[in-house]
């Protein structure tokens, strides 16, 4: 702190003594630095955030989240309650939005996986944005496959990218896409699942409860 290092609360925060932390950065309440974690300048870790073992760039803010063996570039986001497990990296400017996962990933400079995603074994290019609901299916059940996502593509949301895929520089897919083939450059990967309306479906469901309440005496 006598060396340009604002501690919030001081009586809340636990910091190893092996942590090194630049000056001008701020730690907010409830923060844990633990084991070979370095702070750049001007970072914002917190509040209510564990780093173990990580690196934190200049600049960058980690809010409510938990990093284990990550490398968060300058001027990247984190969280909230996003978890970085080890082998992840955020270049410069990325963001890793809330409720999201990534492991031995890496995300390249201004690429952004706002929200409710998992990100396993793949690398994102700079300036792709990750849609809401998107997850690399990394494991077939014996071994760990990757997944490549382009410079500037667009994931729509609820994407599955079945692995080994790649999707083109500035490609897209669509919602609710199954993407178990590669994606050219450009190009718009769609996955066939045709809607189907059951007619009088709610009124059955409620009828079969009903006979089975009735039933149970």
């Amino acid at each position: 702190m006598d060396a340009g290092v604002t501690v919030v609360d001081p009586g809340s925060t636990w910091i190893d003594a092996d942590v090194e932390i630049g000056a001008d950065a701020t730690i907010e309440p409830g923060t844990t630095l633990r084991g070979a974690t370095t702070i750049a300048a001007d970072a914002i870790i917190g509040p209510h955030t564990t780093v173990i073992d990580s690196r934190v760039g200049v600049a960058a803010r980690v809010l409510h989240s938990y990093l284990v063996e990550a490398d968060v570039g300058d001027e990247a986001t984190v969280g909230p309650f996003a978890y970085l497990r080890p082998n992840a990296a955020l270049e410069q400017g990325a963001k890793a939005g809330t409720f999201v996962e990534i492991k031995n990933s890496r995300i390249r400079a201004g690429a952004k996986v706002p929200h409710l995603a998992y990100v396993g074994d793949a690398e994102i290019g700079a300036g792709a944005n990750v849609g809401a609901g998107t997850i690399t299916a990394n494991y077939d059940g014996r071994n760990k496959h990757p997944t490549k996502i382009g410079e500037g593509a667009r994931i729509s949301v609820n994407t599955s990218l079945v692995a080994p895929v790649t999707v083109g520089d500035g490609a897209y897919t669509g919602a609710g896409a199954v993407i178990r083939e590669d994606v050219p450059d450009g190009a718009l990967g769609v996955s066939s699942n045709d809607q189907r309306n059951i007619e009088g479906y709610a009124e059955r469901r409620s009828s079969e409860a009903e006979e089975e309440d009735g039933g149970m005496d």
